[in-house]
């Protein structure tokens, strides 16, 4: 065998053994949400509240102009984006709760990577997003929200979710390592989501904020989840390279927080 072939077999060895550790981080994680099924009931709550009610209300009141959108049919993706980082946020107090049971301490000696071990949790926590996505597609479809039903903007909403739910999840890991107190995380956790929602084009258009908070509004990586899920899931009039740029935008700022988030990992368990 030549060294070139070697060299080949041992590559294909170690993306393998990768390959496994991932999928078994993201097993985990994913089996924690199969058995609790309460907290999926739970999720149904506050998309229902925000388009079922805030959205018929502000509707009726036509107060908020969206162009040639009604008003839910233009909320319900920004709704989409609000569950995303609402469940991707508090993501990090799992990690906390392994810390406090002697969970993660198993896990940090064992031979997998770092990067492994916050990629499996970042990719858990975008597929923790479909569940959301589900909910509120049928939350939209009963309020007749003229949603695109053809294959690839759905293919296009599921891509979405998984990079917000990724990134937010990062994130969420990275102030868990940094706090390491379910009691401060939450209460950090609860500031950060407002402002992120508020800040950003879900609920109404950039063009009525005034200037300071356009500002935030463009610094606001939700701005960018919610400009993609509302093409792909309502308007389908956002230009090609428009899309590539809100793809764009949100997976430099995920790699950025990904490369943090292993460097930093290991801080909470001391």
């Amino acid at each position: 065998m030549s060294h070139k072939s070697g060299a080949q077999f041992r590559n294909y060895d170690h993306f393998k053994v990768y390959f496994i550790q991932l999928s078994a981080i993201v097993e985990a994680e994913i089996r924690k949400l199969r058995h609790d099924p309460f907290e999926l009931f739970m999720r149904m709550i506050q998309p229902a509240i925000w388009l079922l009610l805030y959205g018929q209300a502000m509707s009726a009141l036509k107060a908020i102009p969206t162009g040639s959108l009604s008003y839910l049919d233009y909320i319900a993706p920004g709704i989409m984006a609000q569950g995303i980082l609402f469940i991707s946020i508090l993501y990090g107090i799992s990690l906390i709760w392994e810390k406090d049971m002697g969970i993660l301490h198993k896990i940090m000696v064992s031979p997998t990577p770092r990067s492994i071990l916050v990629m499996g949790r970042a990719i858990a926590g975008g597929l923790r997003g479909i569940s959301q996505m589900l909910i509120v597609y049928l939350l939209a479809w009963l309020s007749d929200v003229n949603i695109r039903w053809s294959i690839v903007p759905i293919l296009g909403v599921i891509a979405t979710v998984m990079l917000g739910g990724a990134l937010f999840s990062t994130f969420s890991l990275i102030i868990a390592s940094l706090l390491r107190k379910r009691e401060n995380f939450m209460g950090i956790g609860q500031v950060l989501t407002m402002p992120l929602f508020f800040a950003s084009n879900a609920i109404y258009p950039i063009a009525v904020m005034p200037k300071w908070l356009q500002i935030l509004s463009i610094l606001n990586p939700l701005t960018y989840q919610v400009d993609a899920l509302r093409n792909f899931m309502v308007t389908g009039d956002v230009l090609f390279w428009h899309l590539v740029g809100d793809f764009a935008i949100n997976m430099l700022l995920f790699a950025v927080l990904l490369a943090v988030a292993t460097r930093i990992y290991p801080r909470i368990l001391y």
